[in-house]
């Protein structure tokens, strides 16, 4: 028995239209095969490079990200400590400066307004325990005459400069309290952040 039922008869092909292959349409072909595969791995790079730009752009972001954290976390641990040693400035150290500032402040002020209204006696009202310190100030000589007055509906820190008509206000209280609510909103307002 023959296996030739099994296999391909190619002798039918032989006997048909035989196929002309000249060199134009071989060159045209292969030219269409390169157009094709040009095509194939221009499409391959630029999805290669869009892929690659999405990994960069997703990394940036990441990083990005990570920064920011890591400067508000900074920023945080920074403030907190901070806060302590602020509070403290307000409630010790500026108090005790205000004091210390208070006669060259009045000084500056009364120089002014001798200088801009001549020669009127200048008034000072202030509180019991400003009152030394004002007259260990004034007690040399001067060029226009200073009257210290005690109001004791006055606080330290708290004067009334008055020169003729003009009247000027110091509270240094008024401005330590500002500073001291400027401070507690800062670090109120940073806890709040971080929360």
């Amino acid at each position: 028995m023959s296996i030739s039922h099994l296999l391909e008869d190619f002798g039918s092909y032989a006997q048909g239209d035989s196929i002309a292959l000249t060199d134009v349409f071989l060159e045209e072909q292969r030219l269409e095969a390169f157009e094709k595969g040009y095509q194939a791995g221009w499409d391959d790079a630029v999805k290669a490079q869009t892929e690659d730009s999405r990994h960069i752009s997703a990394d940036m972001a990441q990083n990005l990200l990570d920064l920011s954290f890591t400067y508000q976390e900074a920023r945080s641990a920074i403030l907190d400590s901070l806060a302590p040693v602020l509070r403290q400035m307000v409630e010790v150290v500026l108090p005790r400066m205000a004091r210390d500032f208070l006669p060259d402040r009045i000084a500056e002020e009364v120089t002014a307004l001798a200088s801009e209204l001549g020669d009127h006696p200048v008034q000072i009202t202030a509180c019991s325990a400003d009152t030394p310190a004002l007259e260990a100030l004034f007690c040399r000589d001067l060029p226009m005459t200073v009257q210290i007055e005690t109001d004791d509906t006055m606080t330290d820190g708290q004067l009334r400069l008055q020169l003729g008509q003009t009247e000027r206000e110091i509270d240094l209280n008024a401005v330590l309290s500002g500073v001291e609510r400027a401070i507690s909103d800062f670090i109120d307002s940073n806890q709040k952040e971080t929360a």
